[in-house]
């Protein structure tokens, strides 16, 4: 797969994503489109190159004015950077957003500042966001059902990743999308790695989220990073709270062993196996975002 293809989930028809070669890596970032009464996307990617996602609702057949919906799991930038762009290309489009994440994407400035402090050197890759016009804005609460005529979907709040993080699930093809509560999926390796990036990853509510999922039991696991999941999605759902713990576990280690934070980084960046297929650049910085995620989440654990 290259940035730009679109791909079918067989699981799910009318349903459809595109590579969006987020930080010019591919199968990384994910965006969904669902063909349906009401046409919908599933998250935005960073914002560069969201033409990939307008070129995917064409190969589609689906028209610009007729996109109806954008669902964005949460609004860090990585799924909310291209909503503004995405909005002001599909006029008769609303965006859908946990509430407490809504004011973000109306007035970008605060979550702009906290994603340079959280990606570092990754910000290359990204465009300043464009802002939502607030009327556009249809805040979800845990519950939630987004009617799109031919098939609904219900918000689940997950807030182990972030506060404003949702996953929503498709009722027709009994799929969820799962933003990152189960964690990115790398086809190449066959397996769940990850994800805790700063300020937010909280272990325990990550782990509840994955039992969330389980007790969703869905047939489909539709990842943000990156595609379709394994068709055992119990084992992968259990699989990602065993990493998670693990991975706490590590980073811990780590600094005792080594005598500093900044030495622990180095370590999990410098060794992590991610970069046969992100490529180094990618791979390490992505891996000390989520040491430096593990290390905040130990400093205010029980606070």
């Amino acid at each position: 797969m290259s940035p730009g293809d679109v791909f079918d989930v067989e699981s799910c028809p009318g349903v459809s994503y595109v590579d969006t070669g987020m930080y010019d890596t591919a199968e990384y970032g994910s965006v969904y489109v669902i063909d349906a009464d009401r046409p919908a996307i599933v998250d935005t990617g960073i914002g560069t190159n969201h033409e990939r996602i307008l070129d995917a609702l064409d190969e589609q057949g689906i028209e610009r004015s007729d996109l109806e919906a954008i669902l964005v799991t949460h609004v860090h930038l990585d799924h909310a950077g291209g909503a503004g762009y995405l909005a002001a290309a599909c006029p008769n489009a609303d965006v859908y957003v946990h509430e407490v994440g809504a004011r973000h994407l109306v007035d970008p400035g605060r979550l702009v500042e906290g994603t340079k402090e959280a990606v570092g050197d990754q910000w290359q890759y990204y465009v300043e966001p464009e802002p939502v016009p607030e009327d556009r804005i249809v805040e979800l609460t845990d519950g939630d059902t987004v009617d799109l005529g031919s098939r609904e979907l219900t918000a689940h709040h997950a807030p182990g990743h972030a506060p404003h993080q949702v996953v929503f699930e498709d009722h027709s093809c009994d799929a969820v999308f799962t933003a990152d509560a189960a964690g990115i999926w790398i086809p190449e390796q066959d397996r769940v790695r990850e994800t805790s990036p700063p300020p937010n990853f909280d272990l325990e509510q990550c782990i509840d989220d994955a039992e969330l999922l389980r007790r969703l039991d869905p047939d489909t696991l539709l990842y943000a990073h990156f595609g379709p999941g394994p068709d055992d999605t119990d084992a992968v759902l259990k699989q990602y709270e065993q990493v998670l713990r693990d991975w706490v576990e590590a980073v811990e280690a780590e600094v005792v062993e080594r005598g500093s934070e900044e030495a622990a980084i180095d370590h999990f960046s410098a060794t992590t196996e991610v970069q046969y297929v992100w490529g180094e650049h990618k791979a390490e910085a992505e891996t000390a975002m989520n040491v430096r995620g593990v290390l905040h989440y130990l400093k205010n654990r029980g606070a």
